[in-house]
């Protein structure tokens, strides 16, 4: 491949031009490392351009409430039968326990999905259940943002109590949910789909689902889990379709939007052994995984402009080095995290806040504190650099 044609729609990006997918996947098919740095090169420059030097974190925790689970997906290691070794179901008290410990850490956010348990239900309803779930937190907490439950959720509740899409996510919503996670995405191509999670919604319910959040004032993000069977044109093309669901939301004035994107990278160390005999590997390859951030940058930018790596999945060296291939925040806290690490993540379940900051000012940027929703919450020591000595010093606003 000649580096002319690669400079040719790196051209077309700088001119704010959005890139077709087949110039994603030119991008994504690159080899030399020249090429590649340019790639990263381009990708560092639209994230300055969209977002400024900024790296943003949440102060966050995220609750997994069961891990029983009726679907069996090739890559998840989390999910249990009821009754099996290591499976569980939170209670109310467990799950007040978590939220008053996150709020000792001043955790603005409590992030909750788990598994399709088909015992959670209260008189014999699946809805009223997961009513039951928002209304034990907002009604103690009501301060805090509530960013819960997947479209495999919603869809899962949809179905077992015979209601619409629009019905369920109209109740979690006025019972106190903030926001919805964009998970249970992974690929948005139903050929990867029918063979890691067959049971999962298919590519359109999922679009579906998120749009008629937004349709309903929900704001949502969106995921990719990336590096396993896919092909570089599968992933352009997932972000193509995050990329025209977002123009929709947009242009039609939809009261939610999508406000991140978050790659997944493929943990398949304690996965399910045919996805993990089949990818080859237990690990994410980082510099893969760099290469699609820079381009997720380039080919979402103009419509989706927040960017974030997971520290769980590629740890915190790893997450740090996306910063410069394109994303502009880190994360959050957590605290605790069970889906990615039962699978063998290394880079663990709980980040104090500090330790995201240094790993922000070692990179020469400024770090800010703010909400699920990228809205800045206080102001915090920003970084300059010391030219003389080429040292980066803390001071504070």
């Amino acid at each position: 491949m000649s580096n002319k044609i690669v400079d040719r729609i790196l051209d077309c990006v700088y001119k704010g031009n959005d890139l077709s997918v087949e110039q994603g996947t030119t991008l994504l098919e690159q080899t030399e490392p020249k090429v590649i740095q340019a790639i990263r090169e381009a990708a560092d420059k639209l994230r300055q351009q969209h977002v400024g030097e900024t790296v943003t974190y949440v102060i966050n925790r995220n609750i997994n409430f069961t891990n029983i689970c009726e679907q069996h997906c090739s890559f998840c290691a989390f999910r249990r039968d009821e009754g099996k070794e290591g499976a569980y179901w939170l209670d109310e008290a467990q799950i007040l326990t978590k939220v008053q410990a996150a709020l000792r850490k001043n955790a603005t956010e409590i992030c909750i999905q788990g598994g399709l348990n088909p015992q959670a239900k209260l008189q014999g309803k699946t809805l009223p259940y997961y009513l039951h779930l928002v209304a034990i937190i907002k009604q103690e907490f009501p301060q805090l943002h509530l960013h819960a439950f997947s479209p495999q959720e919603v869809q899962f509740i949809a179905r077992s109590d015979n209601l619409s899409y629009a019905e369920v996510i109209a109740a979690l919503h006025e019972a106190g949910v903030d926001s919805m996670p964009g998970t249970a995405a992974e690929v948005l191509d139903d050929n990867i789909r029918n063979i890691i999670c067959p049971e999962k919604i298919n590519t359109d319910t999922w679009l579906e689902i998120i749009s008629t959040a937004h349709k309903l004032g929900l704001n949502t993000t969106s995921t990719m889990l990336c590096g396993h069977i896919e092909t570089p044109k599968q992933q352009v093309m997932h972000m193509e379709k995050l990329r025209s669901l977002q123009k929709t939301s947009l242009e039609r004035n939809y009261p939610g939007k999508i406000t991140e994107f978050i790659l997944l990278p493929f943990v398949g160390q304690e996965a399910p052994r045919a996805l993990r005999n089949r990818v080859g590997r237990d690990q994410p390859v980082l510099t893969d995984t760099l290469l699609l951030t820079a381009v997720s940058r380039i080919f979402l930018g103009n419509w989706i402009i927040n960017h974030q790596p997971s520290w769980v999945k590629l740890g915190l060296e790893g997450a740090k080095e996306a910063l410069t291939w394109g994303c502009n925040d880190i994360g959050g806290t957590l605290m605790e995290e069970h889906i990615t690490t039962m699978a063998g993540a290394t880079g663990g379940t709980c980040m104090e806040i500090e330790t995201l900051q240094t790993a922000i000012t070692s990179l020469g940027r400024p770090y800010q504190q703010r909400d699920t929703l990228y809205g800045r919450i206080q102001d915090t020591p920003k970084v300059t650099e010391n030219k003389d000595r080429q040292e980066t010093l803390i001071t504070n606003y």
